[in-house]
C-alpha cells in the first residue's frame, strides 16, 4: 500500500504542484488549504508524513506541528515545513515545535522526492 501524505499549504498551485509530484511517484495525497482542515484531516486517518507550508492565513504551520505533536498518533510522524524563509532563527523555531525537518521554497521536485522518500519507506 502506497505511504499516505497530507500536504498543507494556502496557495492553491503549490497544492496542485505538490499533489502531482508526489501522486507521479506513488504516494496517497490528501490536501489541505489550511491548519484547521489539515487537523480535521488528521484526525480522521493516518498519514506517514506531513508537508506543511509556513506561512498561511490564520494558524502558521509551526502552530500546526505544535498541534499535531500534541496528538498521539502524530508524535513521532514525520513533518516537513515548506516555506519560502531560510533564516536560522525560523529553522530553530520549527524544530522546537517538533518538525522533522525544513526545505526552502521553491524546490527542486527531485530533491522533495529524495526528502521524502528518506523519511518514507
Amino acid at each position: 500500500m502506497a505511504a499516505s501524505i497530507l500536504t498543507v499549504d494556502d496557495s492553491a498551485s503549490m497544492r496542485q504542484m505538490l499533489g502531482f509530484i508526489l501522486r507521479s511517484a506513488g504516494y496517497d495525497v490528501v490536501q489541505a488549504a489550511n491548519s484547521e482542515e489539515a487537523l480535521n484531516y488528521a484526525g480522521e486517518r493516518r498519514f506517514d508524513m506531513i508537508l506543511t507550508d509556513q506561512n498561511m492565513p490564520g494558524s502558521d504551520g509551526i502552530s500546526l506541528v505544535q498541534a499535531l505533536r500534541a496528538l498521539p498518533a502524530y508524535s513521532r510522524t514525520p513533518i516537513v515545513l515548506l516555506t519560502t524563509e531560510s533564516s536560522d532563527e525560523m529553522k530553530a523555531m520549527g524544530r522546537a515545535a517538533g518538525a522533522t525537518g525544513w526545505m526552502v521554497k521553491p524546490f527542486d521536485p527531485n530533491r522533495l522526492l529524495e526528502v521524502v522518500r528518506k523519511f518514507v519507506s
